[in-house]
């Protein structure tokens, strides 16, 4: 996690800084970093923080612009090709905000429901994966208007999922499998692959 250390707002946009370490290291300028599941341009970097420039639209369509100067947040680099996914493929690119419903304890972890539009739900199911801030997470549970995922110890003393509560809102980003399925299937466009065309090729 890093630490909110400054969000400058102008007229077009705003200038995130946030205080950090383990995230920094080989950091140049121009690298990706997340920030509570937002994929963000470094544009300067210190010793010990780093600033980022923020869109409007990418302060209406997230959390971040309820930010204020003392807050923690996620923080990822971006994934070297190389590297093993430990969970699953996040793209930086937030869907939309849901809200934490509810928050109890579970065994040795924490089940948080978590409730999103249909925007959001069209593309969640059971044992499917979803991005809450940025947070690779297995879907526990689907119920009419949210979710619920199982957190473990190592989850919450690690990201800001460990302290947030019941009303808090969190970044959402759906699977990129569904909404690429989905749009192959939807046949708006001439020779795009659909459900006939994979019945007659033996695939469905």
């Amino acid at each position: 996690m890093g630490i909110v250390k400054a969000l400058r707002r102008d007229a077009g946009s705003a200038r995130l800084a946030i205080s950090a370490s383990t995230v920094l290291v080989n950091t140049v300028l121009g690298d990706s970093i997340s920030v509570n599941g937002v994929c963000l341009t470094v544009v300067e970097i210190n010793k010990n923080d780093f600033s980022s420039d923020v869109a409007v639209e990418t302060l209406k369509v997230t959390n971040l612009g309820d930010l204020k100067i003392g807050a923690k947040v996620n923080l990822e680099r971006a994934l070297q090709l190389s590297a093993r996914i430990g969970g699953h493929l996040v793209s930086g690119h937030v869907d939309a905000v849901g809200h934490i419903r509810e928050k109890r304890e579970e065994g040795n972890g924490w089940r948080i429901f978590i409730d999103a539009s249909e925007t959001i739900l069209r593309y969640v199911i059971k044992k499917g994966s979803i991005a809450v801030d940025g947070i690779s997470l297995t879907v526990a549970d689907v119920y009419q208007t949210g979710f619920s995922i199982a957190m473990i110890p190592h989850t919450a003393r690690l990201t800001t999922l460990g302290f947030k509560s019941t009303g808090d809102s969190v970044n959402l980003e759906n699977d990129l499998i569904g909404k690429y399925v989905e749009r192959l299937l939807s046949g708006k466009r001439e020779g795009i692959v659909d459900l006939d065309l994979l019945k007659k090729s033996g695939f469905a």
